[in-house]
C-alpha cells in the first residue's frame, strides 16, 4: 500500500493536527488494506490453476499477472465524476476497479478457459462479464473483463471485496499499453481520426495474427 502510505505521510506533516488526521484516513487505508488482501486471494488461486494446467497440458495458460490498487487521486476523481460523496460505502458500493488484477495469456483460447475456471470455484462471485474480445471497443481495444467477488478473512471477520479481473493476449496488452500512451497526443493533432483509424488497423492485424498463432499451435498439438 505504498501510494496509501506516502498519502497519510504527506497530509500528515503538513497537518496541525495529526491525530485527528490520522483517525479520519485509517478507515480508507483499512479498506485498501482489505482490496490488497483481495488481489493476493485473486493471484493465488490463478497461479495455482497455472501450475495444475502446466502439470496436465505440459504449457502455462497464462504469461504473467499485474495487480494494482487505483491511486486516491484517481478515485476521488471517479467518485466526483458519478457525482458521489466520497465515503468508504459509497467506494465499496459504487467502484469496481479499485482492486485490478490483468492476466496475460498467449492465445485467446486459454483466455476463456482460464476465466471459466477461475469463475467455477465456489468462493467466486461473478458479478459482471464484459467481453471486448468478441465485441471490441469502437477504436479497436480487446480484452476479457471479470469484476468478482472474493471472501478475504480477517482475524475478526470475513468480508467480501469486489475485483476487476482482465485478460489479454500478449499482443492485445502490447496494443493496448501503446494506445495509452499515444492518447494524450492525439488530442493535440489536426487530424486525430487518420491516427484513430491506423491504430484501429493496427488492432485488427494483431488480431488475425493472435488466432493464426493459435492456429498454428493447434495443429502443433494434433
Amino acid at each position: 500500500m505504498t501510494a496509501e502510505t506516502d498519502m497519510s505521510m504527506e497530509v500528515l506533516m503538513n497537518s496541525e493536527n495529526p491525530e485527528k488526521v490520522l483517525k479520519n484516513m485509517q478507515p480508507f487505508i483499512n479498506l485498501m488494506m482489505n482490496y490488497e488482501c483481495a488481489l493476493m486471494e485473486i493471484e493465488t488461486k490463478l497461479k495455482v490453476l497455472n501450475t495444475e494446467f502446466a502439470l496436465l497440458h505440459n504449457r502455462n495458460p497464462f504469461e504473467s499477472i499485474k495487480c494494482r490498487l487505483k491511486k486516491p487521486i484517481s478515485i476521488v476523481e471517479k467518485m466526483r465524476k458519478k457525482k458521489l460523496d466520497i465515503t468508504i460505502e459509497n467506494i465499496e458500493n459504487n467502484l469496481t476497479d479499485v482492486a485490478g488484477i490483468r492476466v496475460i495469456c498467449s492465445f485467446p483460447e486459454d483466455i476463456y478457459t482460464l476465466s471459466e475456471l477461475l469463475s467455477k470455484q465456489d468462493d467466486i462471485k461473478v458479478v459482471c462479464i464484459k467481453d471486448y474480445i468478441r465485441n471490441p471497443k469502437p477504436n479497436g481495444y480487446r480484452s476479457l473483463h471479470l469484476i468478482v467477488e472474493v471472501p478475504i478473512f480477517l482475524s475478526n471477520e470475513k468480508k467480501i471485496m469486489k475485483v476487476e479481473v482482465q485478460f489479454r493476449t500478449i499482443a492485445m496488452d502490447f496494443w493496448a499499453s501503446l494506445d495509452h500512451k499515444l492518447k494524450y497526443k492525439k488530442d493535440n493533432l489536426k487530424h486525430p481520426e487518420i491516427v484513430a483509424q491506423e491504430l484501429k488497423k493496427c488492432a485488427d492485424t494483431i488480431t488475425a495474427m493472435d488466432y493464426k498463432m493459435q492456429e498454428i499451435r493447434n495443429m502443433l498439438e494434433d
